[in-house]
């Protein structure tokens, strides 16, 4: 099983795989069912795996940024001098 196909959500290089698999299961009917389309199959899988692993490390990168910005703001807070009431 895979994961939402829409256009939309993948690459330009994902998304020729994926209507290369798709053609092959409107081509062959039942013949996909002992796996004439396994090998396009195992590429989507692959590109789409790719795709979800650099995904991965962009948001790792971007929370790790976050992060970082958070902890410079509790230090600034924290140096700075209590009000008197």
């Amino acid at each position: 099983m895979h994961s939402d196909l829409s256009a939309h959500l993948h690459t330009p290089e994902c998304n020729q795989l994926i209507d290369l698999l798709k053609n092959c299961h409107e081509e062959n009917k039942f013949a996909k069912f002992i796996g004439v389309c396994n090998t396009i199959d195992q590429q989507v899988v692959n590109c789409l795996r790719g795709e979800r692993r650099e995904r991965s490390r962009v948001n790792r990168q971007q929370a790790a940024e976050k992060q970082r910005r958070v902890q410079e703001r509790m230090k600034q807070f924290d140096q700075q001098e209590p009000k008197s009431n």
